[in-house]
């Protein structure tokens, strides 16, 4: 009699094989629910290293979520101008990096106050690096204006302010004549905050006539780049004389500071208005220590009549892009002298204050006279030294 004998599996495989379609059911769930998440814009995908179709399928949605994601910032970024505050900015880009986004215009500004601008046209991400949008750390200067008063340097400050890659201390700090001995930090501790790529930048117009200016200044930094604003001393003398006597309103007169003699025309060089204007004996003392490459020189009348002209020359010397034009400018009738049409953190039309722009006394024309014949020979030796002919003589 034939037997058939029916083998079953042992009770332990029949459980192992129900586990393993279990956990595959469970795996294919989990895979189908990732995969819906993904095409609903849920989930950022995962960049994944692997062979076969799974790698093209992840490399394709990674695609396509960048693509979004560039779209919706620059939809963002480019209907109007925008002004936020920082820890907005921060919000919103914190996870984006340049490499993420290619060819993104959006030209973002830090000013001195709290506010960024954004503004379309521009391109933040030119510098190959995005910068951190954070507060920055003090540094030494990396250029001074150091003169000269009454040439116009409250106005160049002003002006390059308006430069998203300037930062400048507001008030004069006096660290190379007066306050030397507080010492770097606590001369350090006076600057605004710079981000990377940005300078730094003070003006104490003093410098020029202190004697030790020069070698402190180099001993900070030899490579400081140094910038004097200068003037028609004769002007200059008039103007510096102006705003004592609108202090001091008992001062004597003009001209007889002028003179340690007026009978014999004897200039008195020891009146700082008058000492300060012989620009070549100042000069010669920063040459001691600085190359002329490093000293540039704007001229004040210039300042006053193509104050973009100059500025560019300004922008050129610290190295930076020209961001300041004509565009920003308008000439007031009033005060006699350029006005920004938009203040560095305003959106508002800003003109230098009441103290500048003064109504200057009258002066006896032969006074004048005879201080342009003694400023003549310094006048000459300076467009010498220069390089440059200012036309204080013509």
């Amino acid at each position: 009699m034939a037997f058939s004998r029916v083998y079953s599996d042992p009770p332990s495989k029949s459980i192992s094989r129900t586990f393993a379609v279990m956990l595959l059911s469970i795996l294919a769930s989990l895979y189908f629910l990732h995969c819906l998440a993904e095409r609903s814009g849920t989930c950022i995908p995962t960049e994944r290293r692997e062979t076969g179709p799974v790698e093209g399928f992840y490399v394709s949605k990674l695609k396509d979520f960048e693509s979004l994601k560039r779209k919706r910032l620059k939809k963002w970024t480019s209907t109007r101008p925008l002004v936020m505050r920082r820890h907005s900015l921060i919000h919103r880009l914190g996870r984006v990096s340049e490499e993420n986004l290619p060819g993104l215009e959006a030209n973002v500004k830090m000013s001195n106050s709290s506010d960024v601008y954004l503004e379309p046209g521009g391109s933040y991400f030119d510098t190959g690096k995005l910068r951190t949008l954070g507060e920055g750390s003090k540094k030494l200067p990396q250029a001074i204006i150091i003169g000269v008063k009454k040439g116009g340097t409250r106005a160049l400050l002003e002006f390059l302010r308006v430069h998203p890659d300037i930062r400048a201390v507001g008030a004069e700090p006096h660290f190379f004549d007066r306050n030397y001995d507080n010492g770097l930090d606590w001369y350090r501790d006076l600057m605004p905050k710079t981000l990377e790529g940005q300078i730094t930048m003070e003006k104490t117009p003093s410098y020029f006539v202190t004697h030790e200016a020069p070698a402190r200044i180099y001993a900070m930094s030899r490579d400081t780049k140094l910038i004097v604003v200068v003037r028609d001393p004769v002007t200059r003398a008039i103007s510096d004389y102006t705003q004592t006597l609108s202090k001091k309103p008992d001062i004597p007169t003009f001209e007889s500071l002028t003179f340690k003699n007026r009978t014999t025309g004897l200039i008195d060089t020891s009146w700082s208005a008058i000492q300060i204007g012989i620009y070549a004996k100042h000069l010669d003392n920063w040459l001691q220590f600085f190359p002329m490459s490093q000293i540039l020189f704007v001229s004040g009348e210039r300042l006053i009549s193509d104050p973009a002209g100059e500025l560019g020359r300004v922008q050129d010397f610290l190295g930076l892009k020209r961001i300041i034009t004509d565009k920003h400018f308008y000439f007031n009738q009033t005060k006699g002298f350029p006005c920004l049409k938009k203040a560095e953190g305003s959106s508002k039309p800003h003109c230098l204050g009441k103290t500048k722009g003064r109504t200057h006394p009258n002066i006896n024309p032969e006074v004048v006279q005879r201080l342009r014949d003694f400023y003549r020979p310094f006048n000459m030796k300076f467009y010498q030294m220069t390089g440059r002919k200012f036309g204080w003589d013509d």
